[in-house]
């Protein structure tokens, strides 16, 4: 059987040079180092002081393919076989009360190293200058930090209960509307000729299908739900027993256990998407033509040249933009951006619903980003791109697509959109993005809009440009 030390020399050797944790989907680079699938991705995306250079190992720092790296199976089976040995070893660790160094009982707790000493260990030179207490009085606090655990985690499961049951009457709600909407089709439908029979059947299976999107969602909520509380449950019931052991078993890894429970975050999930809502709200549109010829709500935009970057060119009808390392001579402004190569829209929005399709052609290694900003964006200087800064956008790289939330999140699509669809709903604080040809849904932000916000747009490599599609043409789209 391993031993505790061989096993810890063993997982040493499987670490992240990233993160410096153990390997979680090992890929391998050109160089030959191995990384955290995450944590590459998420070094790929850091912004390179010279763009046309490759990235470079953050080991060796030899230059690399970013679509390179593959997966390291055989590695990802040692790594796995490692926990299982450390799994082994902890199970295999005698608890007892008795020092293993000296043979006498433990009594004592250190502060500062988080060790269990006897009589024989407190009197060590290495502990004189450390603080050192009887282990009851050193459980006491930590004691306390779990029943504070506790109460946090228990008003974390009844939060999440109260998203559940306020979810569901939500559902039933959007059930009762369906069920309405089938009925004023059907009134509609009564009276008119063949061909608006077969139109009724139309958007009847659509609210068939609607409904069962619906009840589908309702479905893996409440999945998620159970799943969340019952993890809380589950955490709960562990701080329970962990309060009631005795002072030394308690201080067994108490501060790991702490840091667990208090990182703890309680997911809120929704029952009703974005996506799933807008295309109720969406329905009616589709029944209008019945009665009267239905309004476009797709947004002519036109890009205003006094906030563009000095690298972007833009087209003279102001509906193109084109990445350029030579600078034009634009006149400096508060509102041109001087080191983020964007550019905003005219006009922007303080409400109503908005929808603008842009077509993005990228060289190789170039990115564009598109989305919306508030009104009082940083211009000058660097710009952080995430919802706290007042940007809700994703960015369109070579290869790759990422929502640039908190943390940019790299999005998993069936295929990389040439056109993307940006849709905006002030008043419910929707942004949402989706691919204009195959109506594959990209990312949704969900926000609360206070001031005026603009579309935006951000772009970087030779070569590469992006258009807005005019109203007619976009008109065309689904």
């Amino acid at each position: 059987m391993a031993s505790a030390a061989s096993v810890t020399s063993l997982a040493d050797e499987v670490n992240c040079p990233i993160c410096q944790g153990t390997l979680r989907e090992p890929v391998t680079i050109d160089c030959g180092h191995n990384f955290c699938r995450i944590c590459l991705t998420r070094y790929l995306e850091i912004p390179s002081p010279d763009p046309e250079e490759p990235p470079t190992c953050p080991l060796c720092k030899e230059p690399f393919r970013p679509g390179s790296f593959r997966p390291n199976w055989q590695l990802a089976s040692v790594v796995e076989n490692i926990e299982r040995l450390k799994l082994v070893s902890r199970l295999d660790i005698e608890e007892e009360d008795i020092c293993p160094e000296h043979g006498e009982k433990v009594y004592f707790f250190c502060e500062d190293d988080e060790m269990q000493l006897c009589v024989v260990c407190r009197e060590a030179w290495e502990h004189r200058a450390h603080t050192v207490r009887f282990l009851e009085d050193a459980a006491g606090p930590y004691r306390e930090q779990i029943q504070k655990c506790l109460e946090c985690l228990r008003k974390e499961r009844e939060e999440i209960q109260g998203i559940q049951s306020r979810e569901n009457r939500r559902i039933q709600v959007l059930l009762t509307q369906v069920a309405t909407k089938k009925q004023k089709v059907i009134s509609e439908f009564a009276h008119l000729s063949q061909f608006l029979e077969e139109q009724q059947s139309i958007l009847l299976a659509q609210l068939e299908r609607l409904d069962g999107d619906i009840l589908k969602h309702r479905d893996e909520f409440d999945v998620l739900v159970t799943g969340e509380i019952c993890r809380f449950s589950t955490l709960i019931e562990e701080l329970e027993e962990k309060k009631e052991r005795p002072a030394r078993e308690l201080l067994m890894d108490i501060r790991s256990t702490l840091i667990r429970c208090e990182t703890r975050r309680c997911r809120k999930p929704e029952a009703v998407s974005p996506e799933l809502g807008q295309r109720i709200r969406d329905f009616p549109q589709q029944a209008l033509p019945l009665r009267k010829k239905m309004k476009t709500f797709l947004a002519h935009i036109s890009l205003d040249p006094w906030t563009s970057h000095p690298k972007l060119l833009l087209s003279e009808d102001h509906q193109q933009a084109r990445f350029s390392y030579k600078w034009q001579k634009s006149p400096d402004s508060p509102q041109r951006f001087d080191r983020a190569t964007c550019v905003l829209a005219h006009g922007g929005f303080t409400g109503g619903r908005h929808t603008w399709v842009v077509s993005v052609d990228l060289a190789p290694g170039g990115s564009c980003t598109l989305g919306v900003v508030s009104k009082d964006i940083r211009r000058k200087g660097e710009l952080r791109l995430r919802p706290e800064e007042g940007v809700w956008a994703v960015r369109l790289a070579w290869g790759f697509v990422s929502a640039l939330g908190s943390f940019p999140t790299r999005l998993a699509l069936e295929e990389q959109p040439q056109q993307v669809r940006v849709s905006v709903d002030y008043e419910v604080g929707w942004v949402t993005f989706a691919n204009a040809v195959t109506q594959e849904p990209i990312y949704t932000f969900t926000a609360s809009f206070t001031q005026k916000i603009f579309p935006f747009f951000g772009l970087w490599g030779r070569g590469s440009k992006f258009s807005l599609s005019s109203l007619e043409g976009a008109a065309n789209l689904p």
